[in-house]
């Protein structure tokens, strides 16, 4: 596994009650994300390490949730992972940042509903800082804005919790390459399409990103 900079955990340090925050500069292989999310969330749940949200993007891959039909599936032009999350297919992929958050229920308030809700607010705040006005569907998941009579998905969201620590989390469309999507039907869903920030418009950095994200997270879980 390609070392991505984040040390040997100390199983005998104290808890960090301040929140980590690390940023990928390159794609993260699938695979090797899953390894770093699994050590980090065993050892929040064993107290030898603290919170952390981890910002990255992948190389292009499908992931299918728990939830996921297979007929969704169309072409299978990039790698398929399927993976412990909630959910259905998905697409990563340059221009997408992913924010894993690997957080402790346990010490913050065990719900899962009332964590995914939080979750869906920490996009919606975040996009309207670039003044996009995400919104939430019944019955959809992810972040959806409103286009004259059509609306797309900006954002989706999929989550693990194990031993009331959180994995996976949330991925927002900055600028990837839409057409990737067209290989599966994305959270099952083939009524409504995909965007941007940038088929939006909003041409911004990964940084500003980055920034936003913090800055909304910040408000939402403290």
């Amino acid at each position: 596994m390609t070392d991505y900079g984040f040390g040997k955990l100390n199983l005998d340090a104290p808890v960090k009650t301040q929140i980590e925050w690390k940023i990928s500069d390159q794609p993260v292989a699938y695979p090797d994300a899953l390894a770093v999310m699994a050590t980090r969330t065993a050892a929040i749940a064993g107290g030898s390490a603290g919170e952390m949200v981890w910002l990255l993007e992948h190389p292009p891959i499908y992931t299918a949730g728990t939830s996921a039909n297979d007929d969704d599936l169309i072409d299978a032009r990039f790698p398929v992972y399927r993976t412990g999350r909630g959910g259905q297919f998905t697409y990563h992929g340059p221009g997408q940042r992913v924010g894993y958050a690997m957080l402790d229920l346990k010490q913050r308030k065990p719900d899962v509903r009332a964590y995914v809700q939080d979750l869906e607010q920490w996009l919606i705040e975040t996009l309207a800082l670039f003044n996009v006005k995400g919104e939430r569907r019944a019955g959809r998941v992810g972040i959806w804005v409103q286009r004259g009579e059509k609306e797309d998905k900006i954002a989706a969201l999929g989550v693990r919790i194990k031993r009331w620590v959180t994995l996976h989390g949330v991925a927002l469309n900055v600028d990837p390459d839409l057409t990737h999507f067209s290989g599966i039907v994305p959270c099952g869903i083939k009524a409504h399409g995909v965007t941007s920030l940038a088929e939006l418009g909003i041409i911004v950095s990964m940084a500003d990103v980055d920034l936003a994200l913090k800055q909304s997270f910040k408000k939402i879980f403290g």
